[in-house]
């Protein structure tokens, strides 16, 4: 099988049906999921503990393949930022960290699963590790609606995009620091992306922004809680 990961190719296609699945069978099962608190807490944490495991992993092989480096290998890209809020949720079970994950962490991760950038094909590691790390991130935000029973709020859409735009400022230092391209902030990812539908540098990175404030509403309206009339 070809080592280099290519967009839409049947194994892509074949994990975007796993994840629409997964996703089906997490809101059909969503009241069998409503377990005691113990039990709860309990699958919560085992999820954490391999999703970190899963990408303490990735690190390791980074460092043995000598790949990590100060300029791409932080976790400091949306879906890293997004991955160690869901595991911290997951394991505190902290409802301050919920917002950031249904949105930025739902957003991001979709948006990386559809187009990922990524150099490493079916059956490596490291296409395990995206797409096992990025899919647990949507369906953790998936969970704390459907099954934990939180409702998103437009107020918690605009807090998550406020935050993002808080730590721009760190990972623009952190890009100039070390010759990074975090969030891409410098160019676009070679591998293709939606980037590539929004201009050019720098004028993609405001669409960036007002792409992300659209997906946060979106989620927001889809998943909201809905006021109901009874007559």
């Amino acid at each position: 099988m070809d080592s280099t990961f290519k967009m839409f190719s049947i194994v892509h296609l074949a994990v975007l049906v796993v994840l629409f699945v997964a996703i089906v069978l997490l809101y059909r099962f969503r009241q069998n999921l409503k377990l005691e608190p113990d039990n709860s807490k309990r699958l919560e944490r085992i999820i954490a503990i391999t999703l970190l495991v899963c990408d303490v992993l990735y690190h390791i092989w980074l460092i043995q393949t000598d790949r990590w480096s100060l300029d791409h290998s932080l976790p400091l890209e949306l879906c890293s930022l997004s991955l160690v809020v869901t595991i911290l949720l997951l394991w505190t079970g902290n409802r301050h960290l919920v917002d950031f994950v249904i949105f930025a962490g739902i957003a991001g991760a979709l948006q990386a699963i559809v187009t990922p950038d990524l150099d490493m094909n079916f059956p490596h590691f490291r296409f395990f590790h995206f797409f096992y790390t990025h899919t647990g991130i949507v369906m953790t935000g998936l969970y704390f609606i459907w099954v934990k029973g939180y409702s998103p709020t437009f107020i918690g859409a605009i807090r998550t995009f406020i935050t993002l735009n808080a730590i721009l400022p760190i990972i623009i230092l952190v890009n100039l620091l070390f010759d990074g391209n975090y969030m891409f902030l410098r160019r676009k990812p070679q591998n293709g992306s939606l980037l590539d539908y929004m201009g050019p540098y720098p004028w993609y990175i405001l669409w960036l922004e007002f792409t992300a404030l659209m997906m946060f509403f979106i989620i927001w309206l889809v998943f909201r809680k809905r006021n109901t009339r009874t007559d």
